[in-house]
């Protein structure tokens, strides 16, 4: 059974996505029709396109990170993902997301469909109890990946409005996660995914993922280290979107 997706019960909310499981069939649908509406171009840094495959056939957890510039973010994510080798992982592949977008049933069950799992940020909740909460996201999100499941995330937080060519210093979460999945047995790979428009239409946007890397081949595995890597990478695929959108 469901369960309300309410801060004041974070642990209950994270133990139910913990275990939650989309229908694979429908997710897939759903990604598709997402690609057919906004009709992403898909490219890849370097060698990025065979590598990821390679990944994907070896059986890594992938950390999916995007840059966040539009609130249509994460749809223009799900359909290049759709557009690109990620397809394979759809149905296996959670998507942080806010957790206002949970508050409606209709469109909750969309965001469950498409893999989403509930993020309470510091800036809508507090900072005492969005720290607790995120523990427990971090938790289930490495528990996740640890049984082979994919994440992706905007580790901005926030939209970024006011400098889109330059990515907002990463929440040092995305390092915790990676950091914490490779300590509980996962294969972490990191992906960047560079999100840039053309123009105001949410259609047609550029979408770079960049050349996977193994996060325990990186010279420093601490979540801060992590975490600087993913900035200078993340920039990188920003900066390719942008020249070719």
């Amino acid at each position: 059974m469901d369960i309300d997706v309410d801060v004041n019960q974070s642990q209950a909310v994270y133990d139910h996505y913990r275990e939650h499981q989309q229908n694979v069939r429908k997710a897939r649908l759903m990604y598709g029709v997402l690609a057919a509406r906004y009709r992403p171009r898909v490219r890849h840094i370097g060698d990025g396109r065979a590598q990821l495959r390679s990944a994907i056939r070896q059986g890594a957890s992938l950390l999916v990170v995007a840059n966040h510039v539009r609130l249509s973010d994460p749809l223009v994510l799900a359909a290049a993902g759709f557009r690109s080798p990620l397809r394979a992982r759809i149905g296996h592949i959670r998507v942080l997301a806010k957790d206002e977008l949970f508050a409606e049933p209709e469109q909750r069950r969309k965001i469950d469909a498409l893999g989403g799992i509930p993020v309470f940020r510091r800036t809508d909740h507090g900072m005492r109890v969005a720290l607790t909460a995120g523990q427990q996201m971090i938790d289930t999100c490495t528990y996740r990946m640890a049984r082979g499941d994919s994440i992706a995330i905007f580790p901005e937080g926030t939209c970024n409005l006011d400098d889109p060519l330059h990515v907002q210093k990463l929440n040092s979460g995305v390092g915790h996660i990676a950091r914490r999945a490779g300590e509980r047995g996962a294969d972490v790979v990191a992906v960047m995914a560079g999100i840039a428009y053309p123009d105001d239409s949410p259609r047609r946007a550029m979408v770079v993922l960049g050349e996977p890397f193994a996060i325990s081949e990186l010279e420093s595995t601490t979540p801060a280290g992590i975490t600087r890597v993913v900035q200078t990478e993340l920039q990188a695929a920003v900066d390719e979107a942008q020249r070719r959108k």
